[in-house]
């Protein structure tokens, strides 16, 4: 039984039922019982048609639930009317399923944890590892998502961004767990590229693969992280960055920007740099002024100073930083890596202690207190 395929087959046969009338949970629950009759029997009568085979069955087993709970009356419109089997028509339901699971009214951690089981075909123990949360927790955590998004109509136009914001943030997990969620986020995102014609969503999936051809390089054998400026670029997923330039010019040459296209480019000119010292700074900094008119974020603002720093020098960069709130997560450590360029050590130092407390991850808070470490034995020497 090949998991990896009937985890494919899955958003479409949910989708399908949640499109004949059946509400998200019970539908859930006919697929998960229709996979679990899958995997007894196709091992010893393979179906011709396994998406339609699953459709048909999942259905039924629906219907068969709506018929003995007397609670669910309202439904008995479907029960005499029941569809043949397979897919009724040729519309990407897949595509629909995306825009249920980032429905406007859930939170961006159940959104997350609604795609993963709904469209990624992830187990609730799975998304729960992958977390690092119990799996009862999880479970009610979904279970919470599919009540709300239960009754919802495939009837309104999706909202793509909120498709995609939500695709980001399970990138941004990355790994943990037995499931690695930033692989899962690219499959996922080319499974949408594949399903809808945006440029944004290129975009995001050039912005996934640059990133995440650096990934091996991101921290040393020990765990402890490793700056962009020091990682082995020789060990650089050379085939993804290739990826990632092409579906972004071709994103660009549409003249549609997004903000997914812009973090793309950024990300294109650090691959594409032979070393960090030849960096076009200057075309990075212009590439966030692009972004901060889309935008106007202050993240994009705090990243945009230390572009600044490297292009015009680490005093243009502190003038940046100093428009900024000082209370924005990272902003003393940028300000210790833009006053160690300067050449005041004892203040980088200084606000790099700083920073490690403030730090929201152990790697994190150990690679600034090293930092630290560093320059007041600098100091003393």
């Amino acid at each position: 039984m090949d998991e990896a395929r009937l985890r494919s087959l899955t958003p479409n046969v949910l989708a399908v039922l949640v499109r004949r009338g059946a509400d998200f949970a019970a539908a859930e629950d006919a697929v998960q019982e229709a996979l679990v009759e899958a995997v007894r029997v196709w091992p010893i009568t393979p179906p011709r048609d396994p998406e339609g085979w699953l459709i048909t069955v999942a259905w039924r087993k629906f219907l068969d639930e709506t018929r003995a709970d007397t609670a669910r009356r309202r439904r008995e419109h479907l029960v005499d009317h029941e569809p043949g089997p397979g897919p009724a028509t040729s519309r990407d339901d897949t595509l629909q399923l995306y825009f249920l699971c980032a429905h406007p009214s859930l939170t961006p951690s159940s959104a997350v944890a609604l795609t993963l089981r709904a469209v990624g075909g992830l187990t609730t123990r799975q998304i729960a590892r992958a977390y690092l949360v119990p799996e009862a927790t999880m479970a009610q955590r979904i279970s919470r998502a599919k009540r709300t998004v239960s009754g919802v109509r495939f009837d309104q136009p999706g909202d793509v961004a909120t498709v995609l914001r939500v695709l980001y943030l399970v990138f941004n997990e990355g790994y943990s767990g037995d499931i690695d969620l930033a692989a899962e986020a690219i499959r996922l995102t080319r499974q949408l590229a594949a399903a809808i014609d945006h440029p944004e969503v290129a975009g995001l999936l050039a912005l996934m693969l640059l990133h995440h051809a650096r990934r091996a390089t991101r921290t040393a054998p020990d765990g402890s992280l490793v700056p962009l400026a020091e990682q082995d670029r020789g060990r650089w997923d050379t085939a993804s960055i290739a990826e990632g330039v092409a579906i972004l010019q071709a994103a660009l040459a549409r003249d549609r920007l997004g903000e997914f296209q812009a973090q793309a480019a950024i990300a294109a000119l650090h691959a594409d740099a032979p070393t960090a010292e030849e960096t076009d700074w200057v075309q990075i900094v212009e590439w966030y002024d692009e972004l901060l008119r889309l935008t106007d974020s202050p993240v994009v603002r705090l990243n945009r100073a230390v572009a600044v720093g490297q292009a015009d020098g680490p005093r243009a960069g502190l003038a940046a930083l100093a428009e900024l709130d000082g209370t924005l997560p990272r902003h003393t450590a940028v300000a210790a890596y833009l006053h160690e360029r300067d050449g005041d050590l004892a203040t980088a130092a200084r606000l790099y202690a700083e920073a490690a407390r403030k730090a929201s991850s152990l790697a994190e808070r150990d690679h600034l207190t090293r930092q630290a470490a560093r320059l007041n034995a600098r100091g003393r020497g």
